[in-house]
This record gives C-alpha cells, structure tokens and sequence, in this order.
C-alpha cells in the first residue's frame, strides 16, 4: 500500500487524498510527456511524498507511465505515417539502452548520474533553442557536398538514442526532451513528427525497463495502478492539445519544461 513508512515493518494505509494526488500525478504526466517529456518529475516526487523509497518509487512510476506512453502514441498516429522505417531503424537503440538502463538502476548508485543529468538537459535545451539554425546549417553543408541527409540520421542518431535511452531505463525525466534535441538537429523533419516518434521511443523504453522490473524489482502495485490509469487520460490530452502547438511554441514549452526540470534536479 501507499502510504508513509512509520518503521521498517509498518506502513500507514492508503488515504483517499493519497491516491487523488498519485492519479492527478500520473494524469499530468501522461500529458506532459506526450507534449515534452519530463512528466516523471511530476509523479517522483508525489511517489516520494506519500512514503515510497526511492527505488521502489522509481520501478512504481516507470510500470505504472507505460500506458501512458502508448497512450501518446496512440494520439500522435497521424503524424506516424510513414516513419515506419525510421522507427524499425531506431526502436532497437530503445530496447537496448532502456534495458542497459534499468540493470544500472538496481546494479549502481545514482551519484554519477545525478551529477551528469543536469548536464545533460541543458545541452538537450541548448539544442532545442538552436535547433532551427544548426538544421539549416547542416542542409546547407549537405547541398554544398552535394551529400543526400539520412533518412533516419545515421550512426550518429543511433549512438545518441542508444545513450538517452539508456538514461531513460534509469530514471527518464526529461528524456523526451534529449530525444527532441537529437532529432531535431539530426532529421530534416517537421517538429511534430519528431514528437510522434520520441513518444514511440519512451513507450520502447518504458516498457523494456517495465517487463525487466516486474521480474526483478521491489514495486508498489497501488502507486502503479493510479498512475497507470491518470497516464492513460493524460496521454490523449496531452496529443489532442500538443498536436495543435506551432513548432516555435512548442520547443518554448520544452525549454520552459526543461528549465523547471534542471532547477528540480539540482535542488532536490
């Protein structure tokens, strides 16, 4: 059950304002994710608040975000339309590294990564914010080689979803928006259908870490439940209202989300 550890044999039962916070936790995630990403720092903290260890808070919210992933997917199908070779040539950088990344979570600790993290997405934002430039530059390079641009950025694209994904299997927050990041520069796509495929992506990773968790991990079946179920309904409103975004104010939302995200993980 959900619920403050009183002693290492005790835990408080589940109240009723517990669960709401855990649902409308997972519902804004769910949300958050298919528009940007970062929604596990949403329910993490929230799983932390009501009494779950870190770990088993962590395992809770990757289980219970999986619906909500595919739930985004789901609401970004139009804008899937013919990336099916891409995602078939990027999927397997998301199985692996989201499976390298769930065996580093029980195997290692997380001072490496909790000083790195916020590193990382602010490069992530850095990207986001010059994406247009660097995407032109890099077409100009192209056109004066005389150099056609892979179709699903290369080895360069691969090696960089392998690492986010990895990351990903970890802890995720603000995976979504290092995936945004590389695809960004890396494809010549509209931002939308880059958004389509980081959902399919988190889904890949999600659910690998997911099945490798069930078997090996301590979880907590009610904070998965909850957050399962809020993610679901928050996947289609955060594709019905992401979707509609203008490219320029939809990478203002991901920096925005991205700045709350760096200022949460270097605080907490």
């Amino acid at each position: 059950m959900i619920g403050a550890p009183t002693t290492d044999r005790e835990r408080l039962t589940v109240t009723l304002w517990e669960s709401l916070a855990v649902l409308a936790a997972g519902t804004g995630a769910g949300a958050i994710n298919t528009m940007v990403g970062s929604g596990t720092l949403i329910t993490f903290p929230v799983l932390l608040a009501v009494g779950l260890p870190p770990v088993t808070a962590n395992v809770s919210n990757t289980l219970g975000l999986v619906p909500g992933s595919l739930s985004g997917a789901i609401g970004y199908r139009r804008e899937l339309r013919g990336q099916g070779r891409r995602l078939l040539t990027l999927a397997p950088a998301a199985l692996i590294g989201g499976l390298a990344g769930a065996v580093l979570l029980l195997a290692l600790p997380s001072a490496a990564f909790d000083t790195i993290v916020p590193v990382l997405v602010a490069l992530a934002l850095v990207l986001i914010v010059l994406q247009p430039r660097l995407s032109r530059a890099v077409q100009s390079r192209r056109e004066r080689v005389g150099a056609a641009a892979p179709g699903n950025g290369g080895p360069l694209l691969f090696t960089g979803i392998l690492l986010a994904s990895a990351y990903g299997g970890y802890f995720g927050a603000a995976q979504g928006i290092i995936y945004m990041a590389l695809m960004g520069v890396l494809l010549h796509e509209d931002v939308q259908r880059i958004n389509a495929v980081k959902n399919v992506l988190a889904m890949v990773v999600n659910g690998v870490a997911a099945v490798f968790f069930v078997f090996v991990a301590d979880f907590d079946w009610a904070a998965v439940g909850l957050i399962a179920l809020g993610a679901a309904v928050g996947g289609q409103i955060g594709a019905k209202v992401g979707r509609r975004l203008p490219p320029a104010v939809l990478r203002g939302l991901i920096v925005a989300v991205g700045l709350v995200a760096i200022v949460q993980l270097v605080t907490s």
